[in-house]
């Protein structure tokens, strides 16, 4: 089984430039998880709502259009559907997960702390009220999370480190709480498989094209609870699937 995560930076982009059919080959998902949308459901395609062979739920922000918004596509229907519970995060579609016969799985689009400390304010208590979350899940069935985290761990997860010590998306704090959700039990499945490969990254700023030169940072990361990672056979980046200023990470499950 594999269960693929990207943040396609708008979902309507991507079908109008025509990546939609190119990611599905690439990436050959049985689960995938979306993040960034910037749409509803009734603003999509049906050939992106609902794409032959999977069931799809979304999430999309209720503060303003065009912002934010999260789905998940599966070929397996799941048990149950969730979100965050918690309206400030709910209101601005970040999360959704599914319930699976042996494990839970969620989608996550992490807030960019970029506008202030109001928003730095708003990443922490979200971070806490995501792991307050999974862990609840966990007492249930095993738990995988997946998406835009907006954070790089370690120096090795960014082109750049020294430059951006004090950026958000590499503070103390944000990395501090990658490692208490390593520290409660969840491996990051890509750093299990990789521990010292470098260059691997998932975004690239648009702007200054740096995806040619492979200036990124790694912000998409699929985690599991420990108990899962004799299940897990691998964890890839694709790279070479475009449509975005992220590319898909995926996972495979025996």
């Amino acid at each position: 089984m594999r269960l693929v995560s990207w943040n396609v930076n708008g979902l309507r982009s991507l079908a109008k430039n025509g990546y939609w059919e190119s990611f599905l080959k690439g990436a050959k998902p049985d689960i995938f998880c979306l993040q960034e949308t910037k749409a509803s459901p009734d603003q999509v395609p049906d050939e992106l709502r609902d794409p032959k062979g999977f069931s799809s739920f979304f999430s999309s922000s209720q503060v303003r259009k065009g912002y934010s918004g999260v789905a998940l596509y599966s070929r397996i229907e799941p048990l149950s559907i969730i979100n965050m519970g918690i309206p400030e995060f709910d209101q601005e579609g970040r999360t959704i997960g599914g319930e699976f016969e042996d494990f839970w799985l969620l989608n996550a689009y992490f807030p960019n702390a970029g506008r202030g400390p109001e928003r730095l304010d708003y990443k922490l208590r979200f971070f806490d009220a995501f792991l307050a979350l999974a862990e609840r899940l966990r007492k249930q069935k095993p738990v995988i999370f997946c998406g835009d985290l907006n954070v790089a761990h370690e120096e090795i997860d960014l082109a750049r480190p020294k430059e951006n010590e004090e950026n958000t998306g590499f503070l103390p704090e944000e990395r501090a709480w990658i490692d208490e959700v390593i520290a409660a039990g969840y491996s990051d499945v890509y750093r299990h498989f990789n521990p010292s490969r470098s260059g691997a990254y998932t975004y690239w700023d648009l702007v200054t094209r740096a995806r040619d030169r492979n200036v990124g940072w790694r912000f998409d990361y699929f985690f599991a609870a420990q108990e899962l990672m004799k299940r897990v056979r691998g964890a890839e980046i694709h790279a070479d699937i475009y449509g975005s200023d992220h590319c898909p990470v995926s996972i495979n499950l025996s």
